[in-house]
């Protein structure tokens, strides 16, 4: 991908400017918590957004996307929004810089990734963070913590992208560190960082490669309910609702609401149970809260589709310790704890399952947990 990137920068602005890198993540459990107040159990994976970054010495940015073969240019100034979707992100993270202070100046740049778009692993907050990383590095003298470079791909989402997500993902792809998941209280922004080195097991994503197109917007919808409920009960957010509160205004509530609800409470918990449990080295626990969390995702908040749901039945069928959808839903990926004598078994059988129903084989990813956001060292790429 380096080299692919260096060639493309050549091609386009001549000479070379500076490497950027920032991965994608997964997350354990912890799913749709995140904009409730709750706890998120993510890490980042070894798939990336990769950008070669030069200032120009003019107000006006210029990108070009390897991926897309496409180019877009753009100043930096509010009525400067670019048309094309996929510039935005670069974008509101300049804006979003600015707006907190920061400097950003004309630059040049070129990226690529390897992040599968509409698996789930969030190639969008690797995009931000990549850029906001690297805005940081250059103009700012890296004055902005990565928190607040996880907020400012936060708020690109939020101002310019349309969707009204939590922090996890940008917090991964900022955060990430080899070997470790991160347990991140969203209410509160503290985390710590949980060794995660399975002994007996491996960790899988089954890609189903779908992604169904929804007419309206289901991840904005579902906060609605989350926040109408919220609201409901008297709470900021439904961190702080529990079971008997939301039994007690039941009839109050749509069953829609209560629905939701009920998922994002029971969720909570489950993160809390999983970090215990790794502690000790019960992956039952974990695996057993992984297929519950399954089952509220698809049940309770409705986020499943017919091809997550399969994939999940055949886990179960294979004696995989636990399994779930991971991402926002209607698409994309499995996460799957296996045991290591099972593992060649699952895969073999997961594809040919999946290829006899739906006419293509689902896509494998290993989950190798890596390092977040930052310069792209030589052996990178």
């Amino acid at each position: 991908m380096k080299s692919k990137i260096n060639k493309a920068f050549v091609e386009h602005f001549g000479g070379e400017g500076t490497l950027f890198v920032a991965p994608g993540r997964f997350n354990l459990i912890g799913e749709h918590t995140d904009y409730n107040g709750g706890f998120v159990f993510p890490g980042a994976i070894d798939k990336a957004i990769m950008a070669e970054i030069r200032p120009n010495g003019t107000d006006r940015v210029k990108l070009y996307s390897i991926d897309l073969d496409a180019s877009a240019e753009f100043g930096l100034n509010e009525e400067d929004a670019p048309k094309e979707q996929w510039a935005r992100y670069v974008f509101g993270v300049c804006r979003e810089i600015i707006k907190r202070g920061g400097k950003v100046e004309g630059f040049d740049a070129v990226f690529s990734g390897n992040v599968p778009l509409g698996a789930g692993l969030s190639s969008s907050a690797a995009l931000e963070s990549c850029f906001a990383f690297a805005l940081n590095d250059l103009f700012n003298d890296n004055k902005f913590d990565r928190m607040e470079l996880a907020r400012i791909g936060q708020s690109t989402e939020h101002n310019y992208c349309g969707v009204n997500c939590g922090i996890m993902d940008q917090f991964a792809s900022c955060h990430g560190k080899k070997d470790n998941l991160m347990r991140l209280d969203c209410r509160s922004g503290e985390f710590e960082y949980f060794p995660f080195k399975l002994d007996g097991y491996k960790l899988v994503l089954v890609d189903s490669r779908v992604k169904h197109e929804l007419v309206d917007s289901p991840y904005n919808k579902r906060r609605e309910s989350c926040e109408r409920v919220a609201r409901h009960l008297g709470v900021e957010t439904l961190r702080d609702a529990d079971m008997a509160m939301l039994e007690a205004a039941k009839g109050e509530l749509s069953h829609e609401d209560c629905m939701r609800a009920k998922y994002v409470i029971e969720e909570k918990q489950r993160v809390l149970d999983v970090c215990d449990a790794l502690l000790k080295g019960d992956y039952d626990t974990v695996g057993r809260c992984m297929y519950a969390t399954h089952d509220g995702l698809s049940k309770d908040y409705e986020v499943s589709c017919e091809e997550l749901d399969f994939l999940n039945d055949v886990a179960r069928e294979c004696g995989v310790t636990g399994s779930r959808i991971m991402g926002g839903g209607f698409g994309g990926c499995t996460v799957n704890l296996v045991k290591d004598d099972l593992y060649d078994n699952f895969i073999a059988t997961v594809k040919a399952r999946f290829n006899e129903k739906y006419g293509h084989e689902p896509q494998i990813y290993p989950v190798i947990v890596s390092d977040g956001a930052r310069r792209c060292c030589s052996c990178e790429g």
